[in-house]
């Protein structure tokens, strides 16, 4: 277990490290963040001397093993549009983006578990087939067009709900649903897939024959084993509503980081955008890494020698 644990982190180190490199690697080949930060009728010396005070008339070399050694040191820089440093930044403005993640993660992951299996029970019926209206709808709408619609609806026409902000609990509703609706979607189609192939098994079928009770035959025997699954699914799931969050906080105007990171691109603010796409993928893995722990408590016969740790 611990040895998994420490090869865990070894590759999740090592992911962040390819990462900061792409990003750093790719920002100095797109764009040039000194010509945002002059004016039009500025001369080619005025650029000199800001590149000459960012850092950037070095060598690309020169610049990333500066940026390397200052990461290690815990100096993320400082944004060149806030004129802040980035770490604060990213302490102020993450919080916002958890909040509004956790809080559509445990009301889509819920729901969408209990409607796979009601379902996959209930299969061709008319309560499967208004599920497979939703899953069919929540896979295909994008987000920010689910929560534009939103908007114009309950907001523009309706006027129940604030269209934008972050203080009260009124403003975090459409956020969220627009988050949990594409999650929810997804997880509630693989768990009736799951629960549907699950519940052809054999044992299942040998279980009823012994006369085991409808529910501990669906949720002992047939959830259990479905939920193996709807696990590694919902460990990508939770990484692409991260990503996602980037458009949602822009169209409710959200204190967040996935807002940040739009103004940093916009801004060709290269130390918010390093540090902010490290941010994400360390969410990414870490949650990746967890779901790997809980495959063991799912499925004992999962060993951690299986993936490359100590039985």
């Amino acid at each position: 277990m611990i040895r998994y644990i420490i090869k865990r982190i070894l590759q999740t180190v090592l992911v962040l490290f390819l990462v900061m490199t792409l990003v750093f690697v790719i920002l100095r080949v797109v764009g040039d963040p000194t010509k945002m930060m002059v004016t039009p009728d500025s001369t080619f010396e005025d650029l000199e001397k800001v590149r000459h005070a960012l850092g950037l008339d070095k060598s690309i070399w020169q610049q990333y093993v500066e940026y390397v050694t200052n990461i290690l040191h815990g100096d993320f820089g400082d944004s060149y549009y806030f004129q802040r440093p980035v770490l604060d930044l990213l302490q102020e403005r993450l919080p916002a983006t958890l909040k509004i993640q956790s809080i559509a993660l445990l009301v889509s992951l819920p729901l969408a578990i209990l409607f796979g299996i009601i379902s996959a029970i209930k299969r061709n019926s008319i309560l499967d087939n208004a599920v497979t209206i939703f899953v069919v709808a929540g896979r295909s709408i994008p987000s920010f067009w689910f929560g534009l619609l939103m908007v114009m609806i309950f907001s523009v026409n309706l006027g129940w709900l604030p269209p934008s902000g972050y203080g009260e609990p009124s403003q975090l509703i459409m956020p969220v649903i627009a988050v949990a609706a594409g999650m929810g979607a997804s997880v509630t189609r693989l768990t009736r897939s799951s629960m549907l192939d699950v519940m052809r098994q054999d044992y299942i079928t040998t279980a009823r024959a012994k006369g085991a009770k409808k529910n501990t035959v669906i949720v002992k025997h047939g959830l259990h084993n479905a939920l193996l699954t709807v696990v590694t699914f919902v460990a990508l799931q939770i990484g692409y509503m991260f990503a996602g969050s980037v458009v949602v906080e822009s169209v409710f105007a959200l204190p967040g980081l996935g807002r940040l990171i739009v103004t940093a691109i916009k801004d060709y603010d290269f130390p918010l955008i390093q540090a902010s796409t490290l941010a994400f993928a360390l969410i990414f893995s870490l949650i990746n890494c967890i779901a790997d722990i809980c495959y063991t408590l799912i499925d004992p016969r999962i060993s951690y020698r299986n993936k490359g740790g100590a039985a």
